[in-house]
């Protein structure tokens, strides 16, 4: 029993240090900021790591447990986390709905982004043979022959290479999941002051959501570190901060109705349960 009890205390301690450093107006208006020095000045971070580390391998697990399906891990616990907080609030299906949309009105940029950035480098790319041996060979380099007419997919099938106008699509799904996170979870920190319950579940959940956050700081900073490409990580790091302002910061902001989904925390951030529209858009407006 005591063991229990150590472990909730533990819990509330560290989620409520947690929901008080997210929730923040100096976190929320500035976070972006801070992810963008990290995008910028990372790869300088090349000139200190070992390549030796086990980070610098791409079959490292990290990568491929966590990055291929970034989005999905980001979905399943943000997702979690926001229906849970808005229905038990209120306890409204439609509410909680309406809240959630705001993930899938993303993960459709996502991927509409990440469709368009193949075309853009299927477009611009050309498919080069590499020459191992032979005359042409200097240096240690082997010579890069153009090949014509070959898609990306038949280039790199047949074991050559593509040289096209690339964006890192992984930078740029880890940038726009980091804003998503402090977006989604900054609303834990006014809702308890506001003297919002809080069970075990909901604070487990914004917990893991903190700790997914600092996993895709973490992974963000290896790419940056021990596999640098820039511009392509500078390009992707500004397309997720651009889909980033352009929902949270442009759209969301003309509140909800049938067409927009409204902010984080619209409907939810006042303490009485009254319709009154007027009190819960000013309580809204405070801590947003």
């Amino acid at each position: 029993m005591w063991v229990q009890m150590f472990l909730n205390t533990v819990l509330v301690v560290l989620t409520d240090v947690a929901a008080g450093l997210l929730g923040t107006t100096l976190c929320r208006q500035h976070f972006h900021l801070l992810l963008s020095a990290v995008v910028v000045f990372g790869p300088a971070l090349s000139l200190w790591v070992s390549q030796h580390s086990v980070f610098a391998r791409r079959s490292h697990f990290l990568y491929r447990l966590f990055l291929r399906s970034g989005w999905g891990w980001t979905c399943i616990f943000v997702g979690s986390f926001v229906f849970l907080l808005s229905f038990s609030i209120r306890r409204s299906l439609s509410l909680s709905l309406r809240h959630l949309s705001r993930l899938a009105v993303a993960g459709g940029l996502w991927l509409g982004c990440c469709r368009l950035l193949d075309l853009l480098e299927n477009a611009t790319g050309s498919c080069y043979e590499a020459l191992q041996s032979g005359p042409e060979v200097s240096n240690g380099q082997p010579l890069l022959v153009l090949r014509e007419g070959e898609s990306k997919s038949e280039c790199l099938k047949a074991g050559m290479l593509w040289r096209g106008y690339e964006v890192s699509e992984d930078v740029f799904l880890l940038c726009l999941c980091c804003l998503l996170l402090v977006e989604e979870t900054a609303v834990f920190g006014p809702y308890l002051s506001l003297g919002g319950i809080s069970d075990a579940p909901l604070r487990i959940l914004f917990f893991f959501c903190v700790l997914l956050l600092g996993l895709w700081i973490f992974l963000l900073l290896c790419l940056l570190a021990y596999f640098p490409h820039f511009p392509t990580q500078l390009l992707g790091g500004a397309l997720g901060c651009l889909v980033w302002r352009g929902l949270y910061q442009g759209w969301y902001r003309l509140g909800p109705s049938w067409y927009c989904p409204g902010r984080p925390g619209h409907g939810l951030l006042n303490t009485k349960t009254s319709s009154n529209e007027t009190e819960d858009t000013g309580s809204y407006n405070h801590y947003n």
